[in-house]
């Protein structure tokens, strides 16, 4: 969202930083691999069950939200929880609080599911 580029946690100029170092020369063009951003994938049926969380002043939340619904339009289960107040990162460096606890629970939870499905 617009609003999660303006917390100074992962700002634009840091994810450029990233994607160019991983990618290399291929950054910035059609040749980007799927399995390096999978989002890029145009067909995702074949993709396993997923689970996708974002803060909701993350500034890749429209980006991880539209992920979820491709995924679910392509027929793959898919758990998606946007966390409110909660920036990029927040599980990590904000590890103690209540909505980094709440995150840890869902995907310990969406895990266990997954172990014990066929």
């Amino acid at each position: 969202t617009t609003a999660g580029w303006q917390v100074p946690i992962w700002d634009p100029e840091s994810n450029y930083f990233g994607w160019s170092s991983y990618l290399g020369e291929l950054f910035g063009t059609d040749a980007v691999p799927s399995h390096a951003a999978p989002a890029r994938e145009p067909d995702l049926s074949n993709l396993p069950p997923a689970f996708v969380m974002t803060g909701s002043l993350d500034g890749f939340a429209d980006e991880d939200i539209e992920y979820a619904k491709r995924l679910n339009h392509a027929g793959v289960p898919v758990e998606l929880h946007v966390y409110p107040g909660a920036p990029h990162g927040f599980d990590g460096f904000a590890a103690q609080t209540a909505v980094a606890k709440q995150a840890r629970s869902d995907i310990n939870s969406f895990v266990a599911r997954m172990l014990k499905s066929d």
